[in-house]
């Protein structure tokens, strides 16, 4: 199959809200023809009501440019406790929240939907007792958003190692352990990790935890969908591939393609994960950034228009 490119749609989030708008804008503007898109566009916790119009009108705009939804993820303003909340209340209102989340990716055609595992608040964290308790509790959770996720016709789910310990996955031994015991718990349908190129702890003393490189190719496997942004040493910012950015950032289609094959990936969807301040001249670089990024990457990996 090859490597495919993906644009997440974070970026986008309150500078777009219709989705013919959306839609439109990154097929004809930015050209890319796959999309992760994140919940704001289409919020669970909408009415019934409004939440299908919206998926109606998705659909639709997306058939209408030949785009497709490859996955739904939280966005910018999801990175929440979720399944790690201490208040069981708060955790059932999220198992339901996610569950309609699969129904929005169901009927947008995607075969996955994700998040964080699991945020921790520093109490829970740094009390043993109690993180093990709420690790057992998340994970019933994840397993009853996937036996519904699976009777809607979703294929996975993911989760995305992230870069402090109470947000999990923060360390490459971290990550795999968790996805190991995870693996071990055998879920209705696979539960999979969705790395980041440019997460990892800092203050580890393994400099493979910051590498870039490292995380493409120990997750080549593992991980469907890589995100990817133009990394610096002081991981500084989402940076796009634009020229300003590319001058001294590390990341190459080549050199991560390259590690990504080196550890026996080839089919994954490289997602580039953007942020852009809402400071001019930024807020309106936003889809010509997106756009000279994907033309970056368009002769590595397939766009759906190429």
């Amino acid at each position: 199959m090859g490597f495919s490119l993906s644009v997440n749609t974070n970026p986008f989030v309150n500078r777009f809200a219709e989705p013919e708008d959306l839609i439109a804008t990154l097929s004809e503007e930015v050209g890319i023809g796959h999309i992760q898109l994140v919940h704001e566009f289409i919020n669970p916790s909408w009415p019934a009501n409004t939440v299908k119009r919206l998926t109606d009108r998705m659909a639709k705009a997306c058939a209408q440019k030949r785009a497709k939804i490859t996955s739904v993820m939280t966005g910018p303003y999801g990175r929440l406790n979720h399944f790690a909340h201490p208040d069981a209340e708060v955790r059932q209102y999220y198992l339901g929240w996610f569950r309609r989340m699969a129904d929005i990716a169901a009927d947008l055609g995607a075969p996955a939907i994700g998040t964080q595992f699991g945020i921790f608040t520093f109490r829970d964290y740094d009390d043993g007792k109690r993180r093990a308790g709420l690790m057992e509790m998340a994970l019933d959770c994840w397993r009853g958003v996937a036996e519904h996720a699976k009777s809607r016709g979703l294929d996975w789910l993911f989760w995305e190692p992230m870069s402090v310990g109470r947000e999990l996955g923060h360390t490459l031994k971290d990550a795999q352990s968790l996805q190991d015991w995870i693996d071990a718990a055998r879920l209705p349908i696979p539960l999979k990790p969705m790395v980041d190129i440019d997460h990892g702890d800092v203050t580890s003393p393994d400099p493979a935890d910051v590498d870039p490189f490292a995380w493409a190719k120990t997750f080549a496997t593992r991980s469907p969908i890589i995100h990817i942004k133009q990394s610096t040493m002081n991981k500084g910012g989402h940076w796009p591939f634009t020229a300003q950015y590319n001058e001294n950032g590390r990341i190459t289609p080549d050199a991560l393609i390259a590690a990504v094959r080196a550890g026996g990936g080839g089919a994954n969807e490289l997602c580039l994960e953007l942020a852009f301040r809402e400071r001019e001249p930024a807020d309106r670089s936003v889809v010509a950034a997106l756009r000279e990024s994907v033309a970056y990457w368009a002769p590595h990996a397939k766009t759906g228009y190429n």
